[in-house]
């Protein structure tokens, strides 16, 4: 499965009423995101650009699960250019791309229920933190407790050790590591 890939939207409100529109690609093998960006008014153009964006940085992409989307319809032609494969979804069927779907309610839960986003650049700013914690730090049971990018496990040092806390994504979460006392 390192060669699958999802993506889709996600709908961020604003402080304003207004809507933000997340695009997101996360890879299948270790549910690491590999790319995120936020517009006002998404574009098949624009989520051209963030496929070129993409395959540029992560070419082992050989299938790409999306819904369809009428921003989406373009994006057939051009995957078949890049050597890769559209696998479109069924019609309302959103749990045929369940590890987009996951990472929605992730992103939902673990995020943006705790924050006032204000605009672009803030979402982007906030996403862009927790995207971070969430690829480099946060555990997942379907990797056996590891994160998307692969971290070594820490031992206990000897002597006095304590377990401190590293605050991540503006202190609502935190990565836990042993610190040995001076």
């Amino acid at each position: 499965m390192p060669n699958i890939a999802a993506m889709d939207f996600v709908t961020i409100p604003t402080a304003s009423f207004k809507v933000l529109y997340g695009l997101f690609i996360i890879h299948h093998d270790r549910r690491r995101i590999l790319h995120f960006n936020v517009t006002t008014h998404p574009t098949a153009a624009w989520v051209l650009q963030q496929l070129r964006d993409v395959f540029f940085d992560d070419p082992r992409i050989k299938h790409l699960v999306h819904d369809r989307d009428s921003k989406f319809a373009v994006v057939s032609e051009w995957l078949k250019s890049a050597g890769a494969e559209s696998v479109l979804t069924s019609y309302r069927s959103p749990w045929q791309n369940g590890i987009a779907e996951r990472w929605v309610l992730t992103l939902r839960r673990e995020l943006l229920d705790h924050v006032v986003v204000f605009n672009e650049a803030h979402a982007r700013r906030l996403v862009s933190d927790f995207i971070a914690y969430y690829n480099e730090d946060r555990c997942h049971l379907s990797l056996n407790k590891d994160s998307p990018q692969l971290r070594p496990a820490q031992t206990r040092p000897p002597g006095d050790a304590e377990v401190i806390a590293i605050p991540r994504v503006g202190g609502i979460h935190h990565r836990y590591q042993w610190h040995k006392a001076a």
